[in-house]
Order: C-alpha cells, then sequence, then structure tokens
C-alpha cells in the first residue's frame, strides 16, 4: 500500500524529475526521491512525503547521504532539515 502511495507521490511530481526518462520515474531511488523533495518540494509535499514514509524513514535516508550526495543538498535545506530531525526524530543508540 505505501509502495503504491509512493508511486502516485512521484507521478503527482514528475516535473521535478524532468530529468529521468519517463520510464523510469516509478523507479526513483529513495535518495534520489528525499533529495528532490526537500530541496525543491514546497512544505506541503514534504509533508506529504513525511507522511508517506514516515520522518524516521526520510531522516535515515537524509542522513545516509555522504560525500557527493550530501553536497547535493543546498547548504541552507540541509542545515534546515537537520534542525528539524534533530528536533522531531527520536534519537537512535
Amino acid at each position: 500500500m505505501a509502495e503504491e502511495r509512493l508511486k502516485e507521490f512521484i507521478n503527482a511530481h514528475r516535473s521535478l524529475f524532468w530529468y529521468t526518462p519517463e520510464a523510469e520515474k516509478e523507479n526513483i531511488s529513495p535518495g534520489l526521491l528525499v533529495e528532490t523533495i526537500l530541496n525543491y518540494g514546497t512544505m506541503d509535499d514534504v509533508r506529504s512525503l513525511f507522511h508517506i514514509m514516515g520522518i524516521e524513514k526520510v531522516a535515515d535516508i537524509f542522513y545516509s547521504a555522504k560525500g557527493r550526495q550530501k553536497l547535493n543538498y543546498y547548504p541552507e535545506i540541509y542545515n534546515f532539515f537537520d534542525l528539524v530531525f534533530k528536533r522531531y526524530v527520536p534519537r537512535r543508540s
């Protein structure tokens, strides 16, 4: 069910993935989806993504970005969501 909702979400935001071939849009990786929505989506898009994937999963994907992937986030976006996740996602030991 969640996978179907995720595909619907990607289809609703197709224009953000203009560089991805049409046949591949439903196969976008979770990392690319999170990066694109956080960088270019509206706050309503972000809330929808949190609702579909769960804020913990989005935070895990966000923090798993290393090296060049991490640099794909705009600095102000990275800082903002770092603060959001630190406040609203329970710490894991």
